[in-house]
């Protein structure tokens, strides 16, 4: 299938943002599945509307400004928290979640005035976890995208003894609770809130029904019952 010439550019775009700088001509043909030629005539047509790419054919080219989107400013403590976020993300989102947040971190590089931007390629925090989280039992951008869709879901569920149930669920919430990723939802076997460990999930599936609009309103409810049995 071709691909439109919009769509083209913006993959261009983005390859220049997470490829090491100077990027080849044949690395950037590579990563969005075009012509070395294309890729030429694609980088003069990406000038031309604004975007400052140093380099040439045979050395590489380093987008320099995207000036696709408006310049950012951020106070120093304000990058440091960024970076330790997206790090943190990295470390233990399930890979799509941490391939998003290496290019969220790419494409705040390419925005970012220079001082800035060296600012965040070599921020003093940063965020290590020697004991990453077990991997989601199923498709937790599934999961993700059935919770905004706010969507009924059907899974097999383990016990910590191992022990498995068919749980039937809506979705509220994804979060990372102690060292695994924990979904908050309402249980319609338990007919009350619950909390699964996603590396404990299997078989995931639509039901076809759906809890729009209670999702949020559902949420508050369940975040305020938990706060009230834990107290700080």
């Amino acid at each position: 299938m071709i691909m439109a010439r919009t769509d083209r550019l913006f993959h261009l775009m983005q390859a220049l943002r997470n490829l090491p700088p100077p990027a080849t001509a044949q690395a950037l043909a590579d990563e969005t599945g075009v012509s070395v030629r294309t890729i030429y005539r694609d980088i003069d047509s990406l000038r031309a509307l604004g975007a400052v790419i140093d380099g040439e054919a045979g050395f590489g080219f380093t987008l320099i400004e995207d000036a696709t989107l408006p310049p950012l400013g951020f106070v120093p403590e304000e990058i440091e928290a960024l970076v330790v976020g997206l790090r943190e993300v990295m470390e233990v989102g399930d890979p799509a979640l941490a391939e998003a947040a290496q290019s969220a971190l790419n494409k705040l590089k390419a925005r970012l005035p220079e001082a800035q931007a060296h600012r965040l390629r070599h921020a003093v925090l940063t965020a290590v976890r020697f004991n990453r989280p077990p991997a989601p039992g199923m498709d937790a951008g599934a999961l993700r995208q059935a919770t905004w869709d706010e969507a009924t879901v059907r899974f097999a569920y383990a016990d910590v003894e191992g022990r498995k149930t068919v749980r039937e669920v809506d979705p509220l919430s994804i979060v990372f609770m102690q060292a695994s990723h924990c979904l908050m939802a309402y249980c319609h076997l338990r007919r009350d809130y619950r909390v699964f460990r996603l590396d404990r999930m299997s078989d995931m599936e639509h039901t076809g029904g759906s809890f729009r609009p209670r999702r949020v309103p559902m949420l508050r409810e369940f975040q305020t019952r938990l706060k009230a049995e834990n107290p700080r």
